[in-house]
């Protein structure tokens, strides 16, 4: 569990920088480009070796949920995916969303403390959960820092391409990467 507790610090811990002032000493020091590279690359190495310790961490359950509560998250998670895509393409939705994939971050790590009672995804989920409601106000209290810009709003024809689109890749997920990717199918037999 241990292992699984410091992926999770350095991965929300790279994703706190841009909260805080250290992300302006880092793009004086590395450049705007550089910083983002910097970035990119830690963030894909702290994530999969989030991945990896949570897929080592000990299963110790602390609670066992009711079947159903597997329903629930599987329907939590079409809006998850629609939300996560109306961030990158933005129409209605990411207008009155303001934030769709801290949103997104919401509603996947609800869907997932409701779905599992082991200790390990109560922290992995419990955490992503925290961070995302800490991103979300800090929001407020800073200036752009946007890795990839994306404008605030477009047409509405956006919001049908992000249904789309966000349907289409939680079908994909919920099929055929999740159990390749996490082990097993979220789907109760």
């Amino acid at each position: 569990m241990t292992l699984l507790i410091v992926a999770i610090v350095i991965f929300l811990g790279t994703h706190l920088v841009p909260t805080l002032p250290l992300r302006g000493r880092l793009v004086e020091r590395l450049g705007e480009t550089g910083y983002k590279v910097a970035f990119s690359l830690l963030s894909i190495a702290s994530f999969v070796f989030l991945v990896w310790a949570f897929a080592k961490a000990p299963v110790v359950q602390v609670w066992s949920p009711p079947s159903w509560t597997r329903w629930v998250a599987i329907v939590l998670m079409l809006p998850a995916f629609i939300f996560m895509v109306a961030a990158y393409v933005p129409g209605k939705i990411k207008e009155k969303l303001k934030h769709p994939f801290l949103v997104a971050i919401k509603t996947w790590a609800l869907a997932h403390l409701i779905a599992n009672g082991d200790l390990a995804s109560i922290i992995l989920f419990g955490s992503f959960l925290a961070y995302a409601v800490y991103d979300r106000i800090s929001l407020k209290h800073r200036t752009a820092t946007r890795l990839i810009p994306v404008p605030a709003t477009g047409p509405p024809f956006n919001d049908i391409v992000a249904v789309m689109l966000g349907t289409v890749l939680y079908l994909v997920f919920l099929f055929w990467l999740h159990p390749l990717l996490i082990g097993r199918s979220p789907i109760p037999q």
